[in-house]
């Protein structure tokens, strides 16, 4: 006998065809269990095989129907397999293969399950992808070692962690590492849904999980094998590292973010930019004012005893004449002169009435 499993893609429908000839294993029990830990591998152990006792409607039809989702009626063919997602595609291959080998004891009835530590796989006569329970449902617990009170408080904790995680991931995926307080143990924990399922139905699957799984506590392992989900949890580590990748939503929600926070660091700038800009300007502007305000320079100078009027500085530096001149600046030519009352001045004569230029002109006068 031979069993060929082609897969589309991990966690899609996969594509089963049976070629040759095929027996039932009359004498074999097909209501299998088998625990063991395994600590991060492909995970092949077979924890349950399922076959329905129904047979199928006609042999033959349904021989040449094991062909995905092919014929009508009793004498359709439906197929689902799923690697669970810490799974690398090398290990789900070798899962799929283990599978190869267990499913077509089923043959004969209409339908049959697999679950193993790594891989799920279902074939059926009607569409079930939207299933998430049923009579077979089943929590398997493993009864090595009772486990502490704390380890069960921090089980539960973890539980409610991943069944959270898995409903907001778009894989209905999510697994768990909790440091149980005050010991050097951990309890690992793993959930996940079909990848046909509603999130609704996802959500409905592991609610139920979540209780059935629990009740395998003080016991140190425990597992739910549901019709539509997953979940398994252990004091031993028996989760896969997963690559660091990120998701087209988890990307673009961090460029989203990144955006923001650039375009409110510049709006930021800019506003600070703009501020200063306008208080250095109001800055100039009032110390140009009070520094050119000619009046007031000129009221102070018509209170200070410097105060001539022109015609007795022109008489004093005679007439601006040359043999007075002492030198030339920036703002005009300065003369020496004689007051009537034989005082010496000097006297700089401003070359153009230009009101900056005057007031700077006044600006050195009293600074001089």
């Amino acid at each position: 006998m031979e069993i060929a499993l082609i897969c589309r893609q991990r966690h899609k429908i996969f594509h089963v065809q049976f070629f040759a000839k095929y027996h039932i294993l009359e004498d074999e029990e097909i209501h299998t269990y088998n625990i063991s830990k395994s600590n991060g591998d492909a995970r092949t152990e077979r924890i349950k095989l399922h076959c329905d006792d129904t047979l199928e409607d006609d042999r033959e039809i349904f021989l040449q129907n094991y062909i995905p989702v092919a014929g009508t009626g009793p004498n359709a063919n439906y197929g689902l397999a799923q690697c669970y997602n810490d799974l690398s595609s090398q290990d789900c291959i070798l899962c799929y293969a283990q599978i190869r080998t267990y499913l077509p004891r089923c043959y004969g009835g209409n339908g049959g399950w697999i679950y193993l530590d790594g891989c799920f796989a279902r074939v059926q006569n009607y569409s079930f992808f939207e299933e998430y329970t049923s009579p077979n449902d089943a929590t398997v617990c493993g009864n090595t070692t009772s486990k502490s009170i704390l380890f069960q408080e921090s089980t539960s904790r973890a539980v409610i962690n991943v069944v959270s995680g898995a409903l907001r991931n778009n894989d209905y995926f999510a697994r768990e590492e909790m440091l149980v307080s005050g010991s050097n143990d951990s309890v690992y924990v793993l959930a996940e849904c079909w990848k046909t399922l509603s999130p609704s139905s996802c959500s409905a699957c592991l609610e139920n999980a979540s209780m059935s799984i629990t009740k395998c506590l003080p016991w140190s392992e425990g597992r739910v094998l549901n019709t539509g989900c997953f979940m398994r949890y252990s004091d031993t580590n028996f989760l896969n590292l997963i690559p660091v990748t990120e998701s087209s939503s988890n990307k673009a929600r961090k460029i989203a973010i990144a955006v923001s926070v650039v375009s409110t660091v510049v709006v930021i700038t800019v506003a600070l930019m703009t501020v200063l800009y306008i208080r250095k300007r109001r800055y100039i502007e009032h110390r140009r004012k009070g520094s050119y305000d000619v009046d007031k320079l000129a009221k102070i100078l018509n209170d200070s005893s410097l105060n001539f009027n022109y015609s007795t500085v022109e008489k004093a530096t005679g007439h601006w004449n040359d043999s007075n001149k002492l030198g030339q600046g920036g703002f005009g030519t300065v003369y020496k002169g004689v007051l009537a009352d034989g005082r010496e001045i000097a006297v700089k004569r401003l070359f153009c009435n230009y009101k900056f230029k005057a007031a700077d002109f006044f600006n050195e006068l009293f600074r001089t």
